[in-house]
């Protein structure tokens, strides 16, 4: 090969090793040199090598000294090169090729080495065995050399081809401008650019906040201050000017911007990439890339900076229109939901709403706390079919509208009809699910109907989670459509101490899974939870929202009765056991046996725990609902303790006298024996039936009637409690 035709950057052939030149015949040995190729005979039988002159001048040998030993040209190799050779030509000969090719350097007498390339054909005989091997040998310094410069061009495109890769992988999934910042600062980021720390200034009006910042000694870079779009700094200077700056050392850097002077001697980098940020010709911002070891940029070099801001460029735009719309959307949704919940007498109501993160694509969940005569008030959570501005708009005005039918007073069911024929008069064709409930604190009274939505869930005092059974009717709008506006009430009865929550389904769907498993999940979670209400509402936002995802809207609603634990000297626990939980009656009699014990008043648990079963037996039996017990101590004037079921039916006991076999009707001569006394009392829609077990009233007392409300005999209910 020719100077002019060698590649740029391949040396070009050796200088003739001293010590090996032939003697004589210099033309002759010139022109040999310039091809380089000879060819050789191996006889393995005889153990000899024949290598003719232009062969011998490969090896840098004297063809006049030469042995015809096969190790005289091993001994010029180094000891591994002189291995790797003997392994290759075993391996060959042992095989059943009929040729092989190696590489192998020589070192020459000047200290350079020479890539030699022997290729050589195997002649075997009629048993395979190999006896001779007949080939070139020829220096291919050039042809390496060159493919190294090939391999090593092609090795710094592919790196700077997977940079741009993997950057433009990383950020394809930002949609914040936080995601963008993440992308280039967190695990990995500062790899995926190729650098050793980056700064990222954004331009806010007139000036430039540095929002990320990431590599060691970089944080000396804070000292500057925010905000500062001024040219007398590098990225500022790029911002303004619309042209990147490349810099290969500090000194460099501070000759061209002596404002640095105070901080370059803290970084320890040695060259800087300036970028401007450019996206649809508008200038974003300013992308600063250091490095610890460069100190000259390429062309190619250049170039891929440039990619790479570009490609941030184009992120941070599309993050930042992103973030406007999302403003705008959250904006839309906040207008529409209560600005703020009235706190209420006798409770506790947290409420959360979590916006799916799609862009503008509002939703239209919603919630509302709504007053309502004679102290009680009205709850409402639902959802409004879509995830657009339209479902947004469906949903304020068909909040606006229950708002109203319920502040007039309607009953829950008259409500959600009346919603549901306003929403099919908008003539649209969206629908709405929710679930509304009228709640009366002074007497825990909950009326609650559904409109295809989730029923409620309440926590008792002792941590259990109950889901009642609420009936329900269609989502509103098609019920109208379908002529069919039932709406079922059902009464819930939430006794001091505990919580009902309402929510949407984006809080209990998971995304490949079951409905019923999400909602699983949250009972759990209720039930893990704190008891406060804004403390159970924050341990669910985080649990779950976080949890599933953001690709649907939550509305939460927790409201909880406050407690009411009486006194220190006079303590009072309530407890609400359904009438289809058949571990509720055995719950009740070992809370009510705890109590006592926690109370020091131990030596009275017998006779209450079995009064607390007779009583709540013949509730769970013979009415149609669960019951409310409570249990407290009378201090005054002698301490006992006071037990109450209280029920939905209107049907008071009556005495009666049981014959020896008969199997009920002992319920009240139970009471009487163990009470030191008892009556009924009238309790809203239904009844309570109390007890008190303890020391009879001090002899100076007054006599007291044991029976101080029982009815006349031969009242006839029809199901009242205490009838066994």
């Amino acid at each position: 090969m020719t100077d002019q035709n060698r590649p740029p950057g391949v040396p070009g052939p050796p200088g003739r090793p001293e010590g090996r030149t032939p003697v004589g015949e210099t033309g002759t040995a010139e022109r040999l040199a310039l091809n380089r190729t000879g060819s050789f005979e191996w006889d393995l039988d005889a153990r000899t090598l024949d290598v003719d002159e232009a062969g011998l001048l490969v090896f840098g040998l004297d063809p006049a000294a030469f042995d015809a030993r096969p190790e005289s040209l091993a001994e010029l190799l180094e000891p591994e090169e002189r291995t790797r050779l003997g392994v290759a030509t075993d391996e060959a000969l042992k095989g059943a090729g009929s040729s092989y090719s190696v590489h192998f350097r020589v070192p020459l007498a000047d200290g350079r080495d020479q890539w030699t390339h022997v290729q050589g054909r195997i002649l075997r005989g009629e048993d395979g065995t190999a006896h001779r091997v007949i080939g070139l040998v020829r220096d291919a310094t050039a042809e390496v050399t060159h493919s190294d410069f090939v391999l090593e061009l092609e090795k710094r495109r592919r790196r700077q081809t997977g940079i741009v890769e993997r950057t433009t992988s990383a950020l394809s999934r930002a949609v914040t401008v936080d995601d963008v910042t993440a992308a280039l600062t967190g695990p990995g980021g500062l790899a995926r650019l190729g650098a050793d720390g980056l700064a990222l200034g954004l331009l806010d009006n007139a000036a430039l906040d540095v929002i990320a910042l990431s590599g060691e000694s970089l944080e000396v870079l804070d000292d500057l201050g925010p905000g500062r779009l001024d040219p007398t700094f590098p990225l500022a200077d790029t911002v303004l000017s619309g042209r990147p700056r490349f810099v290969g050392s500090l000194a460099a850097l501070t000759r061209r911007y002596p404002a640095l002077e105070p901080y370059v001697g803290r970084l320890k980098f040695q060259a800087a990439a300036y970028l401007p940020l450019v996206a649809q010709a508008r200038t974003l911002g300013g992308l600063a890339l250091f490095y610890r070891q460069r100190t000259a940029f390429t062309a190619d070099e250049r170039n891929l900076c440039l990619g790479l801001a570009a490609i941030v460029a184009q992120s941070l735009q599309r993050a930042k229109l992103f973030d406007e719309e999302r403003e705008f959307a959250t904006g839309l949704q906040s207008a529409m939901l209560p600005r703020r919940i009235h706190d209420i007498e006798g409770g506790e109501i947290a409420v959360r709403y979590h916006a799916a993160w799609s862009g503008r694509q509002v939703g239209g969940d919603w919630y509302d706390v709504i007053a309502l005569p004679k102290g009680r008030f009205g709850i409402v959570v639902g959802d409004v079919q879509g995830h657009d501005t339209h479902a947004a708009a469906i949903m304020g005005q068909l909040r606006i509208a229950l708002r109203a039918y319920a502040a007039e007073g309607h009953p829950p069911s008259t409500v959600l009809a009346r919603a549901s024929r306003f929403l099919a008069e908008l003539d649209t064709d969206r629908f709405a699910t929710c679930a509304y409930a009228q709640v009366d604190l002074e007497t825990g009274t909950v009326r609650v109907v559904r409109a295809g939505h989730f029923g409620p869930l309440i926590r008792h005092m002792d941590g259990r989670v109950g889901s009642p059974r609420v009936r329900g009717g269609m989502p509103l709008g098609i019920s109208t459509d379908f002529g069919d506006e039932e709406y079922p009430e059902t009464r819930l009865d939430l006794v001091p101490g505990e919580t009902l929550v309402l929510y949407t389904d984006g809080l209990v769907e998971e995304p490949g899974a079951d409905i019923d498993a999400g909602v699983r999940t949250l009972i759990t979670e209720v039930s893990a939870g704190p008891a406060g209400a804004e403390a159970l509402a924050d341990h669910l936002s985080d649990r779950l929202w976080e949890r599933w995802g953001s690709g649907d809207d939550v509305a939460l609603l927790v409201l909880r009765r406050s407690p009411d634990p009486g006194s220190p000297r006079a303590p009072r626990l309530h407890q609400y056991i359904h009438q289809a939980d058949p571990e509720g009656l055995s719950e009740a009699r070992t809370i009510v046996r705890q109590a006592l014990t926690d109370w020091d008043m131990a030596e009275l648990a017998d006779d209450a725990e079995l009064v607390t079963g007779e009583l709540l037996v013949n509730v769970l039996l013979h009415t149609e609902g669960g019951a409310v017990l409570t249990l407290e101590v009378l201090p005054e004037p002698v301490r006992r303790v006071r037990l109450s079921v209280q029920d939905r039916s209107s049907a008071w006991p009556r005495r009666r006298s049981p014959g020896e076999t008969a199997t009920s009707g002992r319920g009240l001569l139970l009471l009487d024996a163990v009470s030191t006394r008892w009556g009924i009392e009238p309790r809203g829609e239904g009844k309570a039936v109390w007890c008190e077990i303890g020391p009879g009233a001090p002899p100076t007392s007054p006599p007291v009637h044991r029976h101080a409300a029982e009815p006349p005999e031969g009242g006839g209910p029809r199901g009242g409690a205490a009838q066994r």
